[in-house]
């Protein structure tokens, strides 16, 4: 794990971390954030890929379940679960589960669940230079996935972690 800080609030200050509503996951290293409207599939689209993972026998853990703290560290959007909720996901019909988490990781895939409507089918590429409140020194790619269609977008972001980063099963 490759965390700047326990507490980015503490390091850098109200001014320098964003809560964001979201999921985020690591996948052989590599950091996917999962944003969309409530009810959207986040959790379950984040799940999913760790499932994926294990399928894979691939490296793939939680950091943060519905918000995240993030910070700019360097070049680097890192994502930080707040203490409260740190291994932590909800089920819808469920309830909370408890996983193992990793602690922070540096975000490289930005996965927007959105109407299915809005979904290209031969997307242009897209890419963030800010977030929230935060200026990122470096853009991070979007993708708009489909919302609630959890293995289509399993099959978009792997595509794109092994395309477009390099990830080897």
């Amino acid at each position: 794990m490759t965390a700047a800080t326990a507490n980015p609030g503490e390091k850098h200050g109200e001014a320098g971390t964003y809560n964001h509503h979201c999921s985020v996951v690591v996948i052989g290293g590599f950091g996917v954030l999962v944003e969309g409207d409530s009810g959207s599939g986040k959790t379950s689209l984040a799940l999913g890929l760790l499932e994926a993972c294990q399928i894979r026998d691939m490296e793939g853990a939680l950091v943060t379940d519905d918000q995240a703290l993030l910070v700019c560290d360097g070049e680097n959007l890192k994502a930080f679960a707040p203490k409260a909720i740190r291994g932590m996901a909800e089920v819808r019909g469920y309830g909370i589960v408890e996983l193992p988490f990793q602690e922070s990781v540096a975000i490289h895939l930005i996965a927007r669940l959105v109407d299915d409507a809005r979904v290209d089918r031969m997307p242009e590429e897209k890419s963030l230079t800010c977030i929230g409140k935060l200026t990122l020194s470096k853009p991070i790619p979007v993708y708009d996935l489909p919302q609630r269609h959890e293995a289509q977008g399993i099959r978009i972001i792997m595509a794109v972690l092994e395309n477009r980063f390099g990830l080897r099963p």
